[in-house]
């Protein structure tokens, strides 16, 4: 389940959503959507890595899951989070986090439905050599 806390200060780790993967059908991120690497570390056999999400206003992540769990900060603007229901399962603004399970039970969407840029702090925990994210199709919602 996704979860969301309300804090005041910058501090951060963490979301949505994001940019690799390969399935037949997938969606790709909208234009723009970019991704910086922040730091990388792997620990037994679990990568730990921080990256930054910018998700431009009207765009978003693409349909994907993940690995492993992932963990966000709203730094910057409002993040739309859809499931594969097609349902919002949440709406976080700045200064928020997410946080996001793993696996292929919990496809989901990350939209920026705002007038200004997204960005995220996400920090992903995944099995040692596993992508961002897995690209999914579209589960049948009028959006993408």
């Amino acid at each position: 389940m996704r979860t969301s806390l309300r804090v005041g200060t910058a501090a951060a780790v963490a979301v949505a959503a994001v940019l690799t993967g390969g399935t037949a059908g997938a969606t790709p991120p909208g234009p723009g959507v970019t991704a910086k690497l922040i730091s990388q570390k792997t620990v037994g056999d679990t990568d730990y890595v921080v990256r930054e999400i910018t998700v431009p206003p009207g765009q978003a992540t693409g349909w994907h899951y993940h690995d492993g769990p992932l963990y966000a900060f709203v730094r910057q603007g409002t993040l739309s989070h859809f499931d594969s229901t097609c349902a919002s399962d949440g709406v976080y603004d700045q200064g928020d986090f997410v946080q996001e399970p793993a696996g292929p039970g919990h496809v989901h969407i990350g939209r920026n439905l705002g007038d200004t840029p997204l960005v995220l702090d996400v920090l992903y925990v995944l099995p040692h050599g596993s992508p961002f994210s897995e690209d999914a199709p579209n589960p049948g919602c009028a959006f993408e």
